[in-house]
């Protein structure tokens, strides 16, 4: 077998075994923070999403309440859901309680964080450093990844 052949076969074993890359995971206090993303924005916008889940491990409730991203000159956590027929977003005044063993999913047409004044628009492969904010856990740094503009969720094997 030439060493071409072999460097090919070589390299479609690798490709066949390699599976997706691994969630991006971080913790604070009793909350794990899975795979933070963005979707990428057309130049000029002034706003942006951002999602993740979070999961409160511990047994007292925690609020997420905040952050901060530095290409953003505001960062707020909103709600969209459907009142009278017709879908409404609004900022979660207070925070949002993630209560003791609770999974909440931030994610497209749910709960979601809106970053506001951006200065730049989101670039699809682009890694935004940032900080989240919790009531009780305090802050931690977080990197999100930004996806397509209609992505629908954080893709996986970049």
């Amino acid at each position: 077998m030439s060493q071409l052949r072999k460097s090919l076969l070589a390299m479609s074993i690798l490709a066949a075994t390699a599976g997706p890359a691994p969630a991006q995971t971080y913790n604070v206090g009793s909350l794990t923070i899975e795979q933070p993303w963005a979707r990428a924005t057309p130049g000029g916008a002034k706003v942006g999403g951002g999602y993740m889940t979070i999961t409160n491990n511990g047994t007292q409730p925690d609020r997420f309440v905040g952050g901060t991203l530095p290409q953003a000159g505001r960062f707020e956590i909103h709600e969209m859901k459907m009142e009278g027929g017709m879908m409404q977003m609004r900022e979660v005044r207070g925070g949002l309680e993630i209560r003791p063993g609770q999974k909440v999913e931030l994610k497209p047409g749910g709960y979601h964080v809106m970053f506001m004044d951006l200065r730049a628009p989101f670039k699809q492969g682009e890694k935004l450093k940032g900080q989240l904010r919790f009531e009780k856990a305090g802050t931690v740094d977080v990197e999100y990844r930004v996806e397509s503009l209609g992505a629908g969720g954080p893709m996986h094997g970049h």
